[in-house]
């Protein structure tokens, strides 16, 4: 069973947080809020995270991952990115988008794009999610909580525990958590393109 953690929008209780990172550390898959939606998560060398994911999402091997980084300094030794575009991700960083770079030999290959070498990568703008990448040091690998044939994302805490308890490790709650997943721009070409609209504005890379 899944174990559930209510844990304060704007001040993350901290022993919770860190019982929370052990969970990931020791290989666990959570369930937690972000600035767009709910995510699942687990730590970025963990193949059995990585193919739980894949089971509860139903993803084949084209998939773009996402590691979702506390800040730039943490993204930048995932993904290489030259000055134009790390001034147009500055600018709206951090926030409701993703981005596809190409990946650096840091990224597992099981996690990159299998013909492009790319991967996934955002800052996101929620209190608990920034909490607990603090406490983890190292990006999560993430995706979002979408179940297939579903069209909107779970929303609620107790229904991701009620749905999910015997295939995940643990639900971060910390209430209300939107419907909408990132807008997804790739930039491993030679100019932007939106791979995906969602809860970030693309105006700004169109």
């Amino acid at each position: 069973m899944a174990k559930y953690f209510d844990v304060h929008p704007d001040n993350p209780q901290r022993r919770t947080i860190g019982t929370v990172a052990d969970t990931i550390r020791s290989g666990g898959l959570i369930a937690y809020p972000t600035d767009s939606c709910f995510a699942l998560g687990c730590q970025l060398g963990s193949r059995d995270g990585l193919d739980r994911i894949r089971s509860i999402r139903n993803l084949d091997d084209r998939h773009h991952f996402t590691l979702v980084c506390q800040n730039f300094a943490q993204l930048g030794q995932f993904v290489h990115i030259d000055n134009d575009v790390f001034r147009a991700i500055r600018a709206a960083t951090p926030g409701r988008y993703t981005f596809i770079l190409p990946a650096t030999k840091e990224v597992p290959r099981q996690l990159q794009h299998p013909r492009k070498k790319t991967v996934g990568v955002r800052i996101p703008d929620h209190t608990v999610t920034q909490a607990l990448l603090g406490e983890l040091g190292e990006p999560l690998l993430s995706s979002t909580l979408l179940l297939p044939d579903e069209e909107e994302p779970l929303t609620q805490g107790w229904e991701i525990k009620e749905r999910l308890d015997h295939v995940i490790d643990a639900v971060v709650d910390s209430g209300d958590c939107g419907t909408e997943p990132t807008t997804v721009v790739d930039f491993s070409g030679d100019v932007p393109e939106i791979v995906r609209r969602g809860a970030g504005d693309p105006a700004r890379f169109e």
